[in-house]
């Protein structure tokens, strides 16, 4: 009996404490309770203790998407604040053209341009994947038979190195680099081009 008359008296506390707590600022008295199905379980993961690496997805690099604009505050709360944002100028087809490069460790990891808002990103950061977990350094045989119908040259500014579009993707480019002693402005044969390596991923809208 003893023990009946003791619970009933602390089941009485408790609700005459929690009718109290309902008579104080809800907000207030609701940020001081442990709730253990609220966010407090993922602080115990390790995961979130670090910044979440951005992939390379049609719609963008991580939460960088066509729609961000060309300003330092939107591309660096899209990467997450895990970058260190320059910005650069170069001519471009007799137009000066600006971009954003993405720094970490004192080292160039992305370079983000457009014009109002971000239409293409170049992804040097060996933490970044694309679709399947491909990563950089990964070799050309590895995601393609054969250049033809997929590859083309980088560009001037790219010396040998060969671009070719992710298979099933619209936006997503591999570019890969090489050991290539052929006459310049001509595509390495399938068989060097096997042994060369991803080097970039770009993403452009």
């Amino acid at each position: 009996m003893k023990s009946v008359s003791l619970a009933s008296v602390c089941a009485a506390i408790l609700l005459a404490g929690c009718a109290g707590s309902g008579t104080s600022t809800p907000a207030a008295d609701s940020a001081s309770w442990y709730n253990p199905l609220s966010w407090h379980w993922s602080a115990l993961n390790p995961v979130s203790w670090f910044g979440s690496t951005p992939e390379v997805t049609e719609q963008g690099v991580g939460k960088i998407t066509a729609a961000t604009p060309m300003t330092e505050a939107a591309i660096s709360k899209s990467l997450g604040g895990d970058y260190h944002l320059r910005k650069g100028m170069r001519g471009d087809g007799g137009k000066v053209s600006t971009f954003w490069q993405a720094l970490s460790d004192g080292k160039v990891k992305m370079e983000i341009s457009g014009q109002s808002s971000v239409s293409r990103v170049v992804v040097m950061d060996d933490k970044v994947s694309g679709p399947g977990g491909v990563k950089l350094g990964v070799p050309f045989s590895t995601l393609y038979s054969e250049a033809f119908g997929a590859c083309k040259l980088a560009g001037d500014r790219e010396g040998s190195d060969v671009r070719c579009q992710a298979p099933g993707s619209q936006h997503i480019w591999y570019q890969f680099t090489g050991e290539w002693h052929g006459p310049e402005g001509l595509m390495p044969d399938n068989a060097t081009l096997k042994k060369w390596r991803l080097n970039k991923i770009i993403w452009q809208s």
